[in-house]
């Protein structure tokens, strides 16, 4: 369990804080998407939960231990991606050889096998820092998952990948959910990542918009595109698109739809109220 209890945290020099009392709990196993806008701390709230940073106030705690004592049972059981990474300028195999043992659960197999999927090849002889932005990102996300920790944090992974790139994360991330595993992806990207999610957290700096199951979406939710004005006049949110209009409708039931994450995210922005009044439990 990921315990995240009355969270706050200012960067020096700033007049405001960054996250300010941001409670939530994220139970273990799954992927969760970790969504809002430009400032309110996505990146920031990764590194707190990483025990990177140093919280003002509050704690975060997984499996009851607080992340910023960095304990070595729990440096063993997070690990984080982060959107810009500098590789050392050493070969993948000593990379492997130094970092893997900090990991008892590293599974070389599993690098292979992930490296693989990102068409990079495993035995490559040159150093790390003649990669692209995009082929390092791809070698340490092989290695991120290759180290199985139960927690694992990604800070816009697909930033810097082109299209071929980021079907191979999606498969990437697709083949390695298990039961075990939590995921907590960060990004603008939604489209990339929305198939992947079988949960949703919105945030703004003060509060918990949303952190709802994609079930619990689907069944509360519907999400349209339609030429009808009466369907759109019956929308909790609606917005121009191509051919029609883009809305979310309360789900009675008769509605089977996808989740549009770019929708969902507006009306939670727009109308926390009506979040809440949806989704009472969370």
């Amino acid at each position: 369990m990921l315990e995240i209890d009355n969270l706050s945290f200012r960067y020096p020099g700033r007049n405001r804080d960054t996250i300010n009392n941001l409670s939530l709990e994220i139970i273990p196993g799954g992927t969760y998407g970790l969504l809002g806008r430009n400032g309110v701390g996505k990146s920031t709230l990764l590194y707190l939960i990483a025990g990177l940073l140093t919280p003002d106030h509050g704690c975060v705690k997984l499996d009851g231990t607080p992340t910023r004592s960095r304990l070595p049972h729990t440096l063993q059981s997070i690990m984080i991606v982060p959107e810009e990474l500098t590789l050392p300028p050493i070969t993948l195999k000593r990379f492997v050889e130094i970092n893997a043992p900090l990991y008892p659960r590293f599974s070389m197999d599993d690098m292979q096998r992930h490296l693989t999927t990102f068409e990079i090849d495993p035995e490559m002889p040159y150093k790390l820092t003649s990669l692209s932005m995009g082929q390092r990102k791809k070698v340490y996300m092989s290695f991120a998952l290759a180290c199985n920790t139960p927690l694992v944090l990604m800070d816009e992974p697909t930033n810097g990948l082109d299209i071929p790139g980021k079907m191979a994360f999606r498969r990437f991330v697709a083949a390695n959910m298990t039961d075990e595993r939590t995921i907590i992806i960060s990004t603008h990207q939604v489209r990339d990542v929305e198939t992947l999610l079988d949960h949703v957290l919105i945030i703004s700096p003060e509060s918990v918009l949303l952190n709802a199951s994609t079930a619990a979406i689907a069944a509360r939710l519907a999400f349209v595109h339609t030429t009808d004005p009466e369907v759109a006049s019956r929308a909790l949110y609606a917005q121009p698109a191509i051919g029609g209009i883009s809305a979310v409708l309360p789900n009675d039931g008769s509605y089977d739809t996808e989740i549009n994450l770019e929708s969902l995210f507006e009306l939670a922005s727009q109308q926390p109220e009506t979040i809440k009044r949806l989704f009472p439990e969370q």
